[in-house]
């Protein structure tokens, strides 16, 4: 079966590079993959790093067809085979890329199948044991080794990377140096894509909304709401049966007292 054309090949982010910053969520479930689509967003992605996401993943594919999603492949793949084995089931699925924070001789090896790789430079939440929660790139010495470490994914074959909380100034300078889409998560607006997450855009957590993002809703708020009202319902649900308001009649079938006298009467006669 033929799937719908995409809206974007990774040849047509290449030959954007530059031209215009490309909106980027970040999803997690087939109704918000079908919204962003609905909205006219450019990109999306969406985790592959379990069997729960794994199993969700052909579903958001189904809700957005005609859009772009990079998938994100686990964390701590074991070697370039399963990462290789892992991408291409993505993409039989029909991903349009995978996100790998791996090493770069991973990622080469991944790219030397044609596989289209994100790559992941700046903050990296996996790695903050080594960096901490802050900006990277903020030094002179942090700033070269983060060029550095660019253009060696670039030379591996990475098509893209994800720049996570790097100054604005040095991200804009950056991607002028590197012919990679960058995308920016709280690098600013000189990448060549600005990407958030769907959690953050909609407010759907507890916690403090980071710096570089920005919430349009308060999701959260609302599912305290909805729980307060499934508490609520359940509540008024039990009463009704414990002092018998529930089924009453709108809720019961009824039969023909004569019918159901001879039915009684057959079964009667068999036993």
């Amino acid at each position: 079966m033929l799937r719908p054309r995409k809206k974007y090949t990774v040849y047509d982010l290449q030959k954007l590079k530059g031209t215009r910053c490309l909106t980027h969520i970040h999803v997690k479930s087939p109704e918000e993959a079908a919204a962003a689509e609905e909205a006219g967003v450019d990109l999306m992605s969406c985790s592959f790093d379990s069997t729960e996401a794994q199993l969700r993943l052909p579903r958001i594919i189904e809700a957005a067809p005609s859009s772009f999603i990079s998938v994100a492949t686990p964390h701590g793949m074991a070697s370039a085979e399963e990462a290789i084995q892992v991408s291409f089931k993505a993409l039989e699925i029909g991903a349009s890329s995978v996100y790998c924070s791996a090493s770069t001789s991973i990622i080469e090896k991944m790219c030397n199948e044609k596989i289209p790789v994100v790559g992941h430079l700046g903050m990296i939440p996996r790695h903050v044991t080594w960096t901490n929660y802050r900006a990277i790139g903020k030094t002179v010495n942090e700033a070269k080794l983060l060029y550095d470490q660019m253009k060696e994914l670039e030379n591996a074959g990475a098509y893209a990377a994800e720049f996570e909380v790097i100054p604005q100034q040095l991200a804009t300078y950056l991607s002028s140096k590197t012919t990679m889409i960058l995308m920016s998560l709280g690098s600013g607006t000189g990448c060549d894509t600005q990407f958030l997450f769907s959690d953050d855009i909609l407010g759907d957590y507890d916690e403090r909304l980071p710096r570089h993002a920005k919430a349009y809703r308060n999701f959260s708020a609302e599912n305290k709401r909805l729980q307060n009202e499934r508490i609520a319902a359940f509540t008024e649900y039990i009463r009704d049966v414990k002092e018998g308001n529930f089924p009453d009649e709108s809720n019961l079938i009824n039969m023909d007292e004569e019918l159901l006298q001879e039915a009684v009467r057959k079964i009667e006669e068999t036993q």
